[in-house]
């Protein structure tokens, strides 16, 4: 038998014991105090200050450490992501209670302590123990002496013991719920409607992506996860909400990588009578106050990078940032037979289907991509891999479609949206003819939307920004699994 086996026995056996005895999992306890409370009341406080002040609490919490010595002990509780420390005496509690704390009762059990502040003589602030109560007896034994979890697997398979063991996991969740908050706040000072639109689409789209297929019994029909809310929020747009936004789940069925997972997190906000050039301001300072409000600080260091955002971000077309790095002239590289020799001399595979524009696109993720270290707008997308994006008046082959970069990767992309009816259907026809060819990503006629841009969408503008990816970079972690509470896994072989 294992050894993990085997204490898992042990404790079997001792909540047995509990339960002859009577206990039964209460359920009638409430702390008065947490840990964090009482460092930040009591800290300051003299060993004889405290004695002098009789402080009774009430609290509650998960052993994550234990010392037994004789008629005491002390013990650590854990709670609301902070320690405190107990001081648990024969005297204090009585014997047949501390004879079951010392007996019966482990590291991971969660007990409710009533009791005195006090300080040791090392100055550590401590709760007396006057009564003590187990409230949950974990049957499984907790990682060895609480140094965290070395098996990156297990941490992923179970969250709920790396968040007990480990302050950094804590630390990393706790920022993401900053950032949405800061998200919701920020779109809200700005009279943005925060809305829900479906998750189960009788059609893929709004986005160049491969879907998961779902069947809808009494519906009796087949229907697509969501890939993106895009379509529907702009049908809202159509309806007369001029700011909208939505934190929405999107699911796409693509491999698995350290910056990709098959559901993820996405902000998409939408702006009447505004361009993808404000989009790009409106960025600019959504970054400053995310950062400030997640992290408490203007400056994120991710990697050996120091990521400054109180300056705008950069701003360059994709064209120049692909001459610039190759050494070609930009106007060289709208020729489809030279950027797909160019490809083929830098052996960046292009299939045979794919425009000059497209094959810009190729060279821009092969060579140029994970050089975008500071943040930095890459603007003006071909019009043949922007089928929902505004072509740009002066120059029709391109959209006013923007990029976000930071690190190396694409953290945000927003563009002027197409609201020319004609245009969208001819886009989504040729996106049409892709699929019918084989491509598994491209996007179907949506006769719907079509429908709703009939009805007219006054110039707007738009945006998705991939949370999980913000997270990775506010938080220094280069594995999207690192910032998803319960991230999607293969089974064990």
């Amino acid at each position: 038998m294992s050894e993990e086996r085997n204490e898992f026995e042990v404790r079997r056996h001792k909540l047995a014991s509990l339960r002859e005895a009577g206990f039964n999992y209460p359920n009638n306890f409430k702390p008065t105090h947490h840990a964090d409370a009482l460092h930040e009341e009591n800290g300051e406080f003299t060993k004889q200050e405290l004695l002098e002040r009789a402080i009774e609490v009430e609290i509650a919490g998960r052993i994550v450490l234990r010392r037994d010595m004789g008629k005491a002990s002390f013990a650590t509780l854990y709670d609301t992501g902070h320690r405190i420390q107990i001081y648990v005496r024969s005297d204090g509690v009585g014997e047949k209670t501390y004879d079951d704390f010392k007996h019966l009762m482990d590291v991971g059990d969660i007990v409710a302590v009533k009791g005195v502040v006090m300080k040791t003589n090392r100055g550590e602030l401590t709760v007396e123990a006057q009564k003590l109560r187990l409230l949950v007896k974990a049957l499984q034994p907790m990682p060895e002496k609480y140094h965290g979890i070395a098996d990156q697997e297990f941490k992923y398979r179970r969250r709920y013991v790396d968040l007990i063991v480990d302050h950094d996991s804590r630390r990393v969740f706790e920022i993401r719920s900053k950032v949405l908050s800061s998200i919701r706040e920020f779109f809200h000072e700005r009279d943005y409607w925060e809305v829900e639109t479906p998750m189960l689409h009788p059609l893929s789209g709004g986005a160049s992506a491969k879907p998961f297929t779902t069947h809808h019994n009494a519906l009796s029909r087949d229907l697509y996860l969501r890939i993106a809310p895009e379509l529907y929020l702009k049908r809202l747009v159509v309806g007369g909400v001029e700011r909208v936004f939505e934190i929405n789940r999107n699911f796409r069925n693509e491999g698995l990588s350290t910056r990709h997972s098959p559901e993820f997190t996405m902000l998409e906000f939408y702006e009447s009578y505004s361009t993808f050039e404000d989009m790009m301001d409106l960025t600019d300072e959504l970054m400053r106050r995310v950062v400030k409000d997640a992290i408490g600080k203007e400056r994120v260091t991710f990697g050996d990078l120091e990521l400054d955002f109180q300056q705008p971000a950069r701003r360059i077309t994709m064209l120049d940032a692909v001459a610039g790095e190759l050494d070609e002239d930009a106007d060289a590289l709208r020729d489809e037979n030279h950027v797909r020799s160019l490809a083929d001399q830098l052996d960046v595979h292009v299939a045979n289907s794919m425009d000059a524009g497209a094959i810009l696109n190729e060279l821009f993720e092969a060579r140029v991509e994970d050089k975008l270290s500071t943040p930095t707008f890459v603007t003006q997308y071909p019009a043949s891999i922007s089928p929902l994006a505004m072509r740009n008046k002066a120059d029709p082959d391109f959209t006013d479609r923007f990029e976000y970069f930071i690190a190396g990767r694409e953290i945000a992309n927003g563009f002027s949206e197409l609201n020319d009816p004609d245009d969208q259907r001819a886009r989504f026809e040729h996106q049409a003819s892709l699929k019918s060819a084989g491509d598994e990503e491209a996007m179907s006629v949506d006769e719907d939307f079509l429908t709703a841009l009939e009805y007219g969408m006054p110039p707007t503008a738009g945006e998705g920004v991939g949370i999980d990816r913000l997270v990775m970079l506010l938080t220094d972690k280069h594995s999207i699994r690192d910032v998803l509470l319960f991230p999607q896994l293969r089974d064990r072989a």
